[in-house]
């Protein structure tokens, strides 16, 4: 993608699923309660993200695999738009979210560290509630941008877990585009592709990582198997997403 239409998707991206505030500080969270957001649920209410008018979308359809209920599965070809889910502001210090992914292949020349071939074959991302105001001045001007591109309040940040090749497991990668976005590589290279493997991660614990500071509430979920950049085909598949909370 284009730094412009990564702006915008910023914006749509749980901006129409799930809005911030915008200014001012978060909205009240509530504490976290255990929820199944799986794909077949119509109460979650999981609907399609185009990017722009001028993207081809990754097309989004639920298929049937085994005893495993509401796969979804992401078939990518030079396209890129994501699948999301508001939720209602949850307190993010005790948040754990799970889930299961797999992939046949990684996406030959895909590097996340370089905005040209910024692609991937599995992303979860997860929107975080806060204070614009309390970002620079030229971060504040981005957002406004992206606001302005899309309509819509956007959240105040993005943690994104990605598979990826070149980089470690544990690597934070900043997004070029905007501070507020940070990637975790959860999964690198070749081994355990084609199997199904199962994720859970510490949103709080994540978070601090990236940004070096304590979480706002959560305010969404999506997902995205993009190959805009590299103009590959990708299938990328999800399942079980849940939410579940630490003790203590």
């Amino acid at each position: 993608m284009q730094a412009r239409s990564r702006t915008l998707l910023f914006g749509l991206l749980l901006g129409c699923a799930c809005a911030g505030t915008g200014t001012g500080a978060p909205r009240a969270a509530e504490p976290c309660e255990p929820r199944d957001l799986g794909f077949d649920r119509k109460d979650v209410g999981w609907v399609h993200l185009p990017i722009s008018t001028f993207k081809r979308d990754t097309v989004y359809s639920l298929v049937p695999e085994g005893d495993r209920p509401g796969v979804l599965r992401a078939s990518a070809d030079r396209s890129a738009s994501l699948f999301a889910t508001r939720v209602k502001p949850v307190t993010s210090t005790s948040v754990i979210l799970s889930w299961e992914w797999k992939t046949d292949a990684l996406i030959p020349g895909a590097d996340n560290r370089d905005k040209s071939r910024e692609d991937a074959p599995l992303r979860v991302l997860v929107a975080f509630d806060g204070d614009l105001a309390t970002l620079p001045e030229a971060e504040r001007q981005r957002f406004n941008l992206a606001r302005k591109l899309s309509g819509r309040k956007l959240p105040y940040a993005l943690l994104m877990y990605i598979w990826t090749d070149f980089v470690p497991v544990g690597s934070v990668i900043p997004s070029v585009h905007t501070s507020q976005v940070k990637m975790l590589a959860v999964a690198s290279g070749r081994g355990g592709l084609r199997a199904w493997q199962p994720v859970q991660r510490d949103l709080a614990d994540d978070y601090r990582r990236a940004y070096g500071s304590d979480p706002g509430p959560v305010i969404g979920i999506a997902v995205m198997t993009d190959t805009d950049n590299t103009g590959a085909r990708a299938v990328g598949e999800y399942a079980g997403i849940r939410i579940t909370c630490r003790k203590g």
